[in-house]
């Protein structure tokens, strides 16, 4: 079959095979692959970007469009966009573990809301905490290091064989353990007052059974836990930077190992 070139332009097939991975990124990142980001937006910031990385790296597309070789390389582009953009969302996913833990000690597991970042339903704890973990993510200007890190990564794992290596692949998994704990820390603060006090609770049953716990139970789960949130909130605000910086360097490490 003869090459793509013949009906379009070699420059504007280069640059759809550039965006590939800069769109898939986007696709699965935080921030950018937000549920309320339009789809045009991503898609014409795939292209600025593409633009500027083709005048950095010099891109050779694949000579024919309908080909196996064609779509093993365009499925390699995807893998690695994906990747990058699913560790910083592997990042993102400790606020929502800790609001799990704080919101079922408190009791506020029912009240939900829609997480602007997935379109789901989330505890309204964990909306605030993911909201948090964003605004700490833009003031280390973490969407300009994710931008900086793709076009970079161009030089790494060139297109058309950027397949990731098994270790890499590993490290992924690997992140993913580390987010559970991440997770628990974050909410250790607060549950464990929590948990001190479902004890005295607990104590309080055994020994006048007559009480009626929900009535008592509830609404000292629910001051106790505000309060804890007030005196907690600098300290995780701080755990959570630290796991965005944490998020940042295993993305860098899955490209540049």
């Amino acid at each position: 079959m003869p090459g793509f070139g013949l009906s379009i332009e070699p420059q504007i097939w280069a640059l759809f095979f550039v965006m590939v991975r800069i769109g898939a990124a986007f696709v699965a990142a935080p921030v950018f692959g937000a549920i309320n980001v339009p789809v045009t937006v991503r898609v014409t910031l795939s292209a600025a970007i593409a633009f500027l990385v083709l005048a950095v790296h010099p891109v050779t597309p694949p000579a024919q469009f309908f080909a196996m070789a064609t779509f093993l390389a365009v499925a390699a582009e995807a893998l690695v966009g994906l990747a990058i953009g699913f560790v910083l969302q592997i990042a993102f996913a400790a606020p929502m573990i800790a609001s799990e833990v704080i919101g079922t000690s408190m009791g506020i597991g029912f009240a939900s809301a829609i997480d602007p970042q997935n379109g789901r339903s989330t505890p309204a704890l964990g909306q605030f905490l993911a909201i948090l973990m964003t605004l700490l993510f833009l003031s280390v200007n973490g969407h300009l290091v994710l931008v900086d890190m793709i076009v970079r990564s161009y030089a790494v794992l060139p297109p058309g064989g950027a397949w990731l290596a098994p270790d890499r692949l590993r490290d992924i998994a690997l992140f993913g353990g580390y987010i559970f704990a991440a997770g628990l820390l974050l909410a250790l603060p607060v549950g464990f007052l929590l948990l001190c006090l479902n004890l005295i609770v607990g104590m309080i049953s055994r020994a006048a059974p007559s009480l009626n716990l929900f009535a008592i139970g509830l609404p000292a789960s629910l001051a106790v836990g505000i309060v804890a949130l007030a005196l907690a909130l600098p300290a995780m605000g701080d755990y959570m930077l630290v796991i965005v910086h944490e998020g940042l360097e295993a993305a860098q490490r899955l490209v540049f190992g």
